[in-house]
């Protein structure tokens, strides 16, 4: 009797536990879309919101920006999506206060009014912080 207490005892503790998981990889794949929605519309209030202050956001040129130079970018066309970005393969891992999110990205841009396409992988460093998940690093490399 003893014996099935304990085993029922565990199996509830690790239905919980993969509930957790199931919500904090749900938060964080919604932080992943609002962060794709404000780079193809972007907003100052919520893309500060969002981001971390000391964020690294890289890109597959090798270029590193800061959270100011990345908003910059987005608010002043520097970098301009035109349409919906298309991600695929997303897979979140979360563990405790961190998540690493991998995807692949694809989208038509406009980049200082040269029109151009996208297609990258990416890695996005995500933070749990009181108020919600906030990026703070981004990699981007070149599908070969």
């Amino acid at each position: 009797m003893k014996k099935i207490l304990i085993f029922g005892c565990l199996m509830i503790l690790t239905h919980i536990s993969f509930a957790q998981q199931t919500n904090a990889e749900k938060e964080v794949n919604e932080a992943v879309s609002k962060l794709l929605r404000l780079m193809v519309n972007p907003d100052s209030v919520k893309l500060d919101q969002l981001l971390l202050n000391n964020l690294s956001y890289g890109h597959s040129s090798g270029k590193i920006q800061s959270k100011q130079e990345f908003m910059h970018s987005l608010l002043s066309g520097e970098s301009d999506f035109l349409d919906d970005i298309i991600i695929g393969d997303p897979k979140t891992i979360v563990q405790g206060n961190t998540a690493l999110v991998r995807h692949k990205l694809m989208a038509q841009t406009n980049d200082k009014g040269v029109k151009g396409s996208v297609n990258l992988y990416i890695l996005l460093i995500w933070s749990k912080e009181k108020s919600g998940w906030k990026l703070l690093g981004r990699q981007a490399v070149k599908v070969p």
